[in-house]
């Protein structure tokens, strides 16, 4: 697939990393040549100095021939005009960042599409939906739901009080009475392990397991978490990530939000109706200290310092928080905020990337998420008529060891798969994938 990615900012140069992984043809545009350069070091990918609006250096791109454009610089104006042009040079499929959200409303979002912008992305907002799903559970690093919750993908840490640890994955399923979950994924020692029934829970194993919501309370039991419900959240940082999750939290939630500037801090204290907004430096730990973070049962940093953030949850942990999510941008520093247990990760680039995978993947897909921990995606594919993952039960489907199918939405109803399943036309499939096995399992829901 051609793609063209105007824009070599954070979200555009991780865009283009993640394509040329994919073995995509990819061409970036930026007016920064020294930016390019460093990109173009490390990249196999065609660089091009220039405006992301002018229709001259679009033209010299290829605007025109491209199977997929995306349109991410800094500023939306800028975005969304790149996008309308290489629609009108000949683009098959244009996507824009954007960052207000009243572009997304349904009506607004036709207006783009007749201007000739096929998709609107908000990495913000798309962050901040992330952080407030991940709220709903204590103990779980990540929480992603597909059609609508009917399957639910947990990341959790095992920890040596959990009562499935060393045990098999075939011990644990003998534990109970039919299929409740499915082990699709481990992060050991910084590898990603796809496990299968011979396969051993360790201690600081991170697991990613997709089950339903009527089993939750089971999985929690056996990973050794207890519940506990969110009600008291403090946010650090009044950047739009923090401004769009103090509106999702709204009257659900008890929120306080620290912000260093004043005037800022003001204008957010207007805007969000039930978001008490304190102006002060959140790094002072007096500040916190006065303003109740012991009380919390949530803390979630989100200013643009990476190291701030990781800081600050460390300290909101060591204050007996049960609940800590950081923005952590810098891609250097994910591994080791894993490693030091902060909870939560948060990256827009990730969210906003996986995002935008989905429509370079021939089959259809109803879902992409990316896993901040791992170099793997979680795909929600839907199976077509006569493809191949429908003509045989999974166990002799001979999938690729790099796959591994989860779960499945059928007529609305979720299914968690055994080697007995059999895979229908149209069901929404669950599938965890290695960038290497993507391309295998794609032909086989063709």
């Amino acid at each position: 697939m051609k793609i063209i990615i105007a824009g070599a900012g954070e979200v555009g140069t991780h865009v283009a990393k993640m394509m040329c992984h994919a073995n995509h043809d990819v061409v970036l545009i930026d007016d920064d040549e020294e930016k390019l350069k460093q990109i173009d070091a490390h990249f196999d990918l065609l660089t091009i100095v220039g405006s992301v609006s002018s229709i001259k250096d679009l033209k010299q791109a290829n605007a025109g021939d491209c199977d997929l454009f995306i349109a991410v610089p800094p500023y939306e104006e800028l975005s969304l005009m790149s996008a309308i042009l290489a629609t009108k040079l000949g683009a098959k499929v244009t996507i824009a960042r954007i960052n207000n959200y009243e572009y997304l409303l349904p009506e607004n979002k036709e207006f783009f599409k007749q201007l000739g912008v096929d998709e609107l992305i908000y990495p913000e907002q798309l962050a901040a939906k992330e952080i407030a799903t991940s709220l709903k559970r204590v103990g779980i690093r990540q929480q992603i739901e597909f059609s609508d919750g009917k399957l639910i993908l947990y990341a959790i840490k095992i920890r040596d009080n959990a009562p499935i640890i060393n045990l098999t994955l075939a011990e644990v399923d003998e534990r109970h009475d039919g299929k409740l979950y499915n082990t699709v994924a481990i992060i050991r020692d910084g590898q990603t392990i796809i496990p299968h029934g011979n396969e051993r829970f360790r201690h600081n194993d991170l697991v990613y397991i997709l089950t339903t919501p009527k089993e939750t309370a089971k999985v929690l039991r056996d990973t050794g978490k207890q519940k506990f419900d969110v009600k008291n959240v403090m946010i650090l940082g009044g950047s739009r990530i923090g401004k769009k999750l103090a509106e999702r939290l709204g009257v659900r939630y008890n929120v306080k939000m620290i912000e260093i500037d004043r005037e800022k801090s003001t204008r957010l204290a207007n805007e969000l109706e039930h978001t008490l907004v304190i102006s002060g430096d959140g790094r002072n730990l007096e500040l916190l200290k006065d303003e109740g973070l012991k009380k919390m049962d949530a803390f979630v940093a989100v200013t643009s310092n990476s190291e701030v953030n990781i800081l600050a949850c460390q300290l909101a942990k060591k204050m007996g928080v049960k609940k800590t999510v950081a923005e952590v941008e810098n891609m250097d520093y994910i591994a080791l905020a894993e490693n030091i247990g902060i909870g939560t990760l948060i990256n827009k680039k990730l969210i906003a990337a996986s995002y935008i995978y989905r429509y370079t993947v021939k089959a259809r897909v109803s879902e992409v998420k990316c896993l901040i921990a791992s170099d793997a995606e979680v795909l929600e594919l839907v199976a077509g008529e006569n493809s191949k993952i429908t003509k045989n039960p999974l166990s002799r489907m001979k999938l690729p060891r790099d796959v591994n199918v989860g779960g499945i939405i059928r007529n609305g109803k979720a299914i968690i798969a055994t080697g007995d399943t059999q895979i229908q036309a149209n069901d929404k499939v669950v599938v965890f994938a290695l960038p290497s096995g993507i391309r295998k399992i794609e032909k086989m829901f063709l």
